[in-house]
């Protein structure tokens, strides 16, 4: 008898007011559907990328070894170690170190940071060259004939809504890192979800866009 009011007091905190169906917060639960959802964005991008690529005859690779792919590498490397930060920012939240939660976040923080500042100055390196949405530098267009002028668009397209999510990201972190004493483990986590997301749609990105497109003739 005493088991089975223990189980429907179980069902009751659970239900009844909705705040943790199958034992997951609402909150982590609303950010597990954000993430599918914007899955299947940058998924949509990078089969309609591929598609584009395919279809090509004459698709550009204008990106040399030294320096774009490493110039780029060294871009993964921050995201990367910003991620480890973020996990280590996670175990402080879990031991009760609200301290060392701030600290692990402002270096997740510095690590986007200095992702999109190299990105912005590849960009505008590009850019200066005479890479448009819908045009290609004219060096390019003698390199490559009759590339499609659809790398820029794709590229610029892919890269700045990544950029975007990492922009919006480390307004996100930088929220949680001023707010940390007033704010639950589970906040740390879910900030901590959509970092590690952001992390892993460029380990999509990186390769597609950059690896797929090194220049060998130099």
């Amino acid at each position: 008898m005493a088991s089975e009011v223990q189980a429907e007091q179980l069902i009751a905190a659970d239900w009844g007011g909705g705040a943790f169906p199958y034992r997951v917060g609402h909150r982590k639960l609303g950010m597990w559907l954000f993430i599918v959802s914007d899955s299947l964005t940058f998924s949509a991008l990078l089969i309609g990328y591929s598609y584009v690529r395919a279809s090509s005859d004459n698709w550009p690779t204008p990106f040399p070894f030294w320096p774009s792919i490493i110039f780029s590498s060294i871009m993964t490397l921050c995201l990367l170690s910003s991620s480890l930060t973020m996990v280590m920012a996670v175990k402080a939240s879990a031991r009760g170190d609200k301290a060392g939660v701030r600290r692990w976040i402002l270096g997740t923080i510095l690590g986007g940071a200095s992702f999109i500042v190299l990105h912005l100055i590849e960009w505008n390196h590009l850019i200066d060259e005479g890479l448009r949405p819908f045009a290609l530098p004219s060096e390019w267009a003698q390199r490559w004939p009759g590339a499609s002028p659809l790398f820029g668009a794709t590229f610029f397209a892919i890269t700045g809504l990544h950029m975007f999510h990492v922009f919006t990201g480390l307004i996100y972190l930088a929220s949680v890192a001023a707010m940390v004493k007033r704010l639950k483990h589970e906040d740390v986590e879910i900030s901590g979800l959509y970092w590690h997301f952001v992390d892993l749609v460029w380990m999509f990105v990186f390769p597609m866009i950059y690896l797929l497109s090194v220049d060998f003739r130099g």
